[in-house]
């Protein structure tokens, strides 16, 4: 009779480790694997990577969680790849070729026309390859059974594409966007603006909000390190919004906040900030235009 596995006893862990998530598995399936090595109580990731592409993956463990959606809403930058000359039924190297056409002969000046006319606030159309829901159904599953939905074009920004390089059949670049981006329709529509189709053979992110990629952050460096090491790596709980401002709780007020009562306060109003009692970070807060020291994310880091 086949043994049960030992159950991993979780334990309170609190922090953020900034993954390079590799080719191949879900951001989910590395979530929980970085989870189970820490033994981690909690854990969320802080926006997608499908698995096709790599790249930085920052997760939030324990209280971090509490700030995670902030990084959800952050700027990302990519480094990716279009191939030119087809497309396919995902948008990427891992579809089926759907559509063909010759590639014109490429210039640095026409590859650059080209980018320059997606800088700025632009409508995308999200594709059906997506984990967009309609009528409580991921559009992926529709799009598995051949099943195609319109789809209402969103804003999104681009704040910037660099031309890394390029070949006959090839672009490489370096995409700065908003959230809500999906670079494989960025990549199918650079594409179509230069006269054929595309699709994506490489997706790397660089960075998410403030958080620069770390290339020796992998999983099989994290199952090298002891407990104590894999620890010292993480960040503080509060990294994910350290660029808010940063308040000492009033005196005597600081095992109150902890409790989500409100204190009075002289300071200016402002929608959020950090509240510290000494180096101990108790939470996110709104200080109201009535001087109000108002907690709206308590952290229990016990």
């Amino acid at each position: 009779m086949k043994k049960a596995s030992p159950k991993i006893q979780r334990r309170p862990v609190h922090g953020v480790f900034l993954l390079n998530k590799p080719l191949g598995i879900s951001s989910n399936a590395a979530l929980q694997k970085v989870r189970w090595l820490f033994r981690a109580q909690k854990a969320g990731h802080t926006g997608a990577l499908d698995p096709m592409a790599s790249g930085l993956l920052p997760i939030c463990l324990g209280e971090a969680t509490k700030f995670s959606h902030f990084l959800l809403d952050s700027t990302k930058r990519y480094q990716t790849t279009v191939f030119l000359g087809h497309s396919t039924t995902t948008g990427d190297v891992e579809g089926e070729v759907l559509l063909e056409q010759a590639v014109p002969t490429l210039t640095e000046e026409n590859i650059q026309n080209v980018l320059a006319q997606f800088v700025g606030d632009i409508q995308q159309i999200p594709p059906m390859y997506s984990a967009l829901k309609k009528e409580g159904r991921p559009l992926y599953e529709l799009a598995r059974k051949g099943i195609e939905i319109e789809r209402e074009a969103r804003p999104i920004t681009i704040y910037a594409i660099e031309l890394l390089s390029f070949n006959e059949n090839s672009i490489t670049l370096d995409i700065t966007c908003s959230k809500g981006t999906y670079i494989r329709v960025l990549g199918e529509d650079i594409a179509k603006a230069m006269g054929t189709y595309g699709h994506l053979t490489y997706l790397h992110r660089i960075q998410t909000g403030h958080f620069d990629l770390n290339p020796s952050y992998t999983i099989e460096y994290l199952e090298s390190l002891t407990e104590a090491e894999r620890e010292a790596l993480l960040l503080p709980v509060f990294s994910p919004v350290d660029h808010f401002t940063k308040i000492q709780a009033p005196e005597g007020r600081a095992e109150y906040f902890s409790r989500g009562m409100e204190s009075n306060i002289e300071h200016a109003a402002e929608a959020q900030v950090l509240v510290f009692d000494g180096e101990r970070c108790l939470g996110l807060a709104e200080i109201t235009d009535r001087k109000r020291l108002v907690p709206k994310r308590v952290l229990n880091l016990e």
